[in-house]
């Protein structure tokens, strides 16, 4: 399997009042489906 150039493998997402502070990490297709449902919740709604 090879990396795409410019796509992330992994999204940290972190504490904007925090910014130092710990990150959590996601694989780039999972965080993908998240937005994704979060998208398709939306406009269900």
């Amino acid at each position: 399997m090879s990396a795409l150039v410019g796509v992330p493998a992994h999204i940290a997402i972190r504490d904007s009042k925090v910014p130092h502070g710990a990150t959590l990490s996601f694989p780039a297709c999972t965080f993908a489906a998240f937005v994704a449902g979060l998208k398709q919740r939306t406009t269900e709604a």
